[in-house]
């Protein structure tokens, strides 16, 4: 796969991670991520769970399109973002499979015979794993790509700003809402959801601007393919 096509894969598998995460949020209702309020019905939440496996796939996707783009520029914050986005889609898959006994039993219509306690008990497992994974993994790895991104000039520096900011801001938000401080702060998320967007029409549109001696030592299939 070319230079080109490998970022707009991940330019596009940003803009995925977001209607899917978004879409499993509004599909669970309001016990989603507040154990102490009601789960959407069965069929709905069976399809969010879909909708965040679907995330988690994305989320890994995204760190290994731009590795091969950005490993020459960053020998250790390429790999670490690609380790980071791979814990975060694996906190978020523990939020799902703890979330399913809820609803459902596998291979199975019934309804889950789950006592009230343990039921809610998942239910707030999931909300601990939306908390971690999105709210304090995802700031982590969102600083160190911004970095890597906004030190070689790869993007024009209002996007990486925008993450260099948005990362930490988001993070000091969820370690207040973790601490019992305050409850969620949705404008906090604000500036990283800007990043991801904004970098996601950048990789799509335009792609990122790799230096000569970087483009020389990718993959011999990447630089047979570039335009």
């Amino acid at each position: 796969m070319s230079p080109r096509r490998t970022e707009r894969l991940a330019g596009a598998l940003f803009l995925l991670t977001h209607v899917t995460s978004v879409g499993a949020v509004l599909l669970y209702g309001p016990g989603g991520v507040d154990p102490t309020r009601p789960l959407a019905g069965r069929t709905a939440v069976l399809t969010g769970a879909l909708l965040e496996v679907v995330l988690a796939v994305a989320v890994v996707g995204t760190s290994v399109a731009l590795y091969p783009l950005v490993r020459s520029r960053a020998a250790g914050l390429a790999p670490a973002y690609v380790a980071t986005r791979t814990l975060e889609a694996a906190v978020i898959l523990t939020g799902v499979v703890a979330l399913l006994p809820v609803v459902a039993v596998p291979g199975s219509a019934d309804p889950a015979a789950l006592d009230p306690g343990t039921a809610g008990a998942l239910v707030g497992l999931h909300a601990w794993t939306f908390l971690v994974g999105p709210g304090l993994v995802c700031p982590v790895n969102t600083v160190v790509l911004a970095w890597l991104l906004h030190r070689d000039r790869m993007v024009p520096r209002v996007v990486t700003l925008l993450g260099l900011v948005g990362g930490p801001l988001i993070g000091l938000a969820n370690l207040a809402v973790m601490s019992g401080l305050t409850g969620t702060l949705a404008v906090a998320a604000v500036p990283i959801f800007a990043w991801e967007v904004s970098l996601a029409v950048v990789l799509l549109v335009r792609g990122l601007r790799v230096p000569e001696v970087a483009v020389a030592s990718l993959p011999r299939g990447l630089v047979a393919a570039a335009p």
